[in-house]
């Protein structure tokens, strides 16, 4: 059977200026295309696929600067992409090449692959001009198209689950990587969204407690051109080609609402979803990269340009460009994103990478600048989870502590703190006892509460939990650097023996530690960020910078040793518990007092002899041992309705020392129940001796009801 070639659209109406993008409304296609300093604009159609051009539309309405026509006859499945005409004077900031087909940064849906050759930049790869040179070749063969979509889907009764900050377990993980090896999966749907929403995925992150997937990007991206010359991938998907457009290569199905039929599945489990979104920078580089997309729609208005030599770009983000937010346009365009990611497909939040670059303006840092100006007058973007990486590449650009209300950060003095204790680091009892209680010098001089601090141990930028416990050094030969990549500051180390070992002894202490990592995350105030895999103790062979490594290398390892299952079962005791108990999920930081009037304090820092710690125990070098007694009795405002709750009082002893120490426990008429202990897995145990002896390199909870305590 012959396919009939569809005729030509030859009716094409003016159309408006919005939205921005190809918007179907049931009896035809309006496009609207920004671009200020465009002296021209083609509309090109294509056949289904992609492949071949069948006609071009010269765009005659121009309106704000907007660029604009409808065409009754076109459908939801039209490919097209645009030609925009103009000078090309790189060294005036200026690279229009009507000769490059560009990528609607609107296109809600895309079809094709792009395949890498010397026609998809604006200037001749090898002149000696470099970008001054214009090469005239059309790029269209090795593009994908733009596709017009209809974006109707039947949500039915989803609700979003909206768990509270204090109670939220988040789980940092990649859609790809964490189906791709799970046995649960249908083969045909491992590593896409749909196999991230099937019951067996479903059922594990529920079974282990978790409330919240931050899933790292899935906005369409591209493999670096010098990665795919490697046979590499660019995995992590920090390379950005379109705000919209869901990552294909995510889906099994080819369909846009594979992507909602996931969060929907995710929703009904009332577990919420973020995404780890990077609109600091895109693909296209520096100015020796591509032209695939904004550059070529209008370079000088989406990019911060140099301002001396308007032929460079200003990078903050250590990819060769950052976007420009200070131009209302691109401002407009990234706020059109979040609310279509946050309407149209459901999610719940958003984790902001390189959050600093998106606050300069003039190449400074703004914390209350426009960008976060708009979000908060936001009436559907205020409402949603917002969380920053609070740091950039520029001067200036580390912000943590820094951010607007309504905004949570990624601590990474939390995972500093954390593992230079574990690590057995002097002077640091202070900076662990800070994190421990929520952070509240960074956070409280702002007003702000524990749960504006995302803890977190690991992410998917450096070492695994067990590659933490396992490595010195970092060991990154299979990116093909020469190990250079990633950083070499990690904070691990290996227990004795680099990497691989027998050593029985080797081996179990590698385990406490990761215990003593998860409980002291689980159990600290703030909300907890695990990354994937690590309660199962999955190691990357210590590789810290697996962004090109899309392979088993990366991919979570689902066959599980009894080492393995027990940790995961550990895991999950410690999120329940944190769930039971309302001590470890505070609202507010500690005051020091309680409201009972008799002077006692709701949290105590002891030292193993008994007594508090006074100023000169803070400064003491040496201390490698310290305890936390906090009261549960008068817990303000539980889930932010004015209500109050009591709980049982606990104590966390933590000992980073190498030997045994001897530690007082604090009298109470109720006693002791030692609840977790890393150097001994059991069940919950009462405490009959005034002392108790907390191994070398261990972390020991106890708690004494008082009688209104949680269940």
């Amino acid at each position: 059977m012959t396919r009939r070639t569809p005729p030509l659209l030859d009716t094409v109406w003016p159309g408006h200026p919005y939205p921005l993008g190809a918007t179907w409304d049931g009896q035809g296609v309006n496009f609207a295309l920004f671009s200020k300093h465009a002296e021209g604009v083609e509309l090109c159609l294509f056949d289904e696929k992609g492949r071949h051009e069948r006609q071009r539309i010269a765009l005659r309405e121009r309106t704000n600067d907007v660029w604009h026509c409808y065409v009754p006859q076109a459908r939801p499945g039209l490919a097209y992409g645009y030609r925009v005409h103009g000078r090309y004077k790189p060294e005036e900031g200026s690279r229009f090449n009507h000769n490059k087909l560009l990528l609607d940064p609107y296109a809600k849906d895309t079809v094709g692959e792009l395949r890498w050759s010397d026609a998809l930049y604006g200037y001749s790869v090898g002149s000696k001009r470099q970008d001054l040179s214009f090469d005239r070749r059309d790029s269209a063969a090795f593009m994908p198209k733009s596709r017009v979509l209809e974006t109707a889907f039947t949500w039915g009764e989803d609700i979003r689950p909206n768990v509270p900050w204090q109670d939220m377990v988040i789980y940092e993980l990649h859609v790809r990587g964490f189906t791709m090896r799970h046995p649960g999966v249908p083969e045909a749907l491992r590593g896409t969204y749909a196999g991230l929403g099937t019951k067996a995925v479903i059922d594990y992150l529920q079974g282990l407690g978790v409330t919240t997937v931050e899933l790292l990007p899935v906005h369409a991206f591209l493999n670096d051109r010098h990665l795919a010359e490697q046979g590499l991938q660019n995995y992590w998907g920090y390379n950005t080609l379109n705000y919209f457009s869901p990552e294909p290569r995510y889906s099994a199905s080819g369909k846009v609402k594979e992507f909602k039929t996931m969060v929907k599945s995710l929703h009904s489990a009332g577990i919420e979803v973020i995404l780890d979104v990077v609109y600091n920078h895109t693909c296209e580089g520096n100015h020796l990269g591509p032209t695939l997309s904004m550059r070529g729609v209008d370079n000088a208005s989406y990019y911060i340009l140099n301002g001396g030599q308007p032929r460079y770009y200003d990078d903050f983000t250590g990819c060769g460009n950052t976007v420009n937010l200070e131009h209302p346009r691109a401002l407009q365009m990234v706020m059109d994103s979040l609310r279509y990611w946050v309407q149209e497909m459901h999610v719940d939040g958003f984790r902001f990478d390189l959050a600093s670059a998106l606050a300069r303006e003039a190449g400074k840092v703004e914390n209350l600048g426009t960008f976060f100006a708009a979000i908060q007058q936001d009436p559907v973007l205020s409402g949603v989870k917002l969380i920053a990486e609070p740091w950039d590449l520029g001067h200036g650009g580390y912000q943590v502590g820094n951010f607007p209300a309504g905004w949570a950060e990624w601590n990474d003095r939390y995972r500093d703190g954390v593992r230079g204790w574990w690590k057995g680091d002097a002077g640091i009892v202070g900076e662990l006892a800070n994190r421990l209680a929520g952070s509240q010098d960074i956070y409280g001089w702002s007003g702000k509460k524990p749960n504006a601090s995302i803890n977190f141990v690991t992410a998917h930028d450096g070492f695994t939990l067990a590659d933490l416990v396992s490595y010195n050094d970092k060991h990154n030969e299979a990116n093909g650097e020469d190990n250079r990549d990633g950083n070499s500051n990690n904070l691990s180390w290996n227990c004795g023996t680099e990497g691989p070992t027998g050593d029985p002894t080797v081996l179990a202490l590698r385990e406490r530690q990761k215990r003593n990592f998860l409980a002291t995350l689980l159990l600290s105030q703030g909300v907890p960020m695990l990354l994937a895999g690590d309660e199962l103790g999955n190691s990357q062979q210590g590789n810290n910078n697996v962004y090109c490594q899309d392979n088993e290398l990366s991919w979570i390892d689902w066959n599980l040793d009894e080492p393995a299952q027990a940790l995961h079962d550990f895991v999950a005791r410690l999120i329940a518990l944190r769930r039971r108990h309302p001590s470890f999920r505070r609202r507010s930081f500690f005051r020091g007092t309680l409201e009972t009037g008799d002077g006692a304090k709701d949290v105590v820092w002891l030292r193993p002899d008994g007594p508090e710690m006074i100023p000169a125990d803070w400064e003491g070098e040496h201390v490698r041992c310290l305890g936390m007694l906090f009261s549960g009795t008068g817990l303000i405002d539980v889930g932010g309705r004015g209500e109050h709750q009591s709980d049982d009082d606990f104590l966390l002893l933590v000992n980073a020392y190498h030997e045994p120490v001897s530690f007082t426990l604090p009298q109470r008429k109720a006693g002791w129940t030692r609840v977790v202990d890393t150097a001994q897995d059991g069940p919950e145990t009462p405490v009959t001796e005034p002392s108790h002896v907390l191994e070398g390199r261990s972390l020991a909870l106890f708690r004494s009801r008082t009688g209104n305590g949680a269940p």
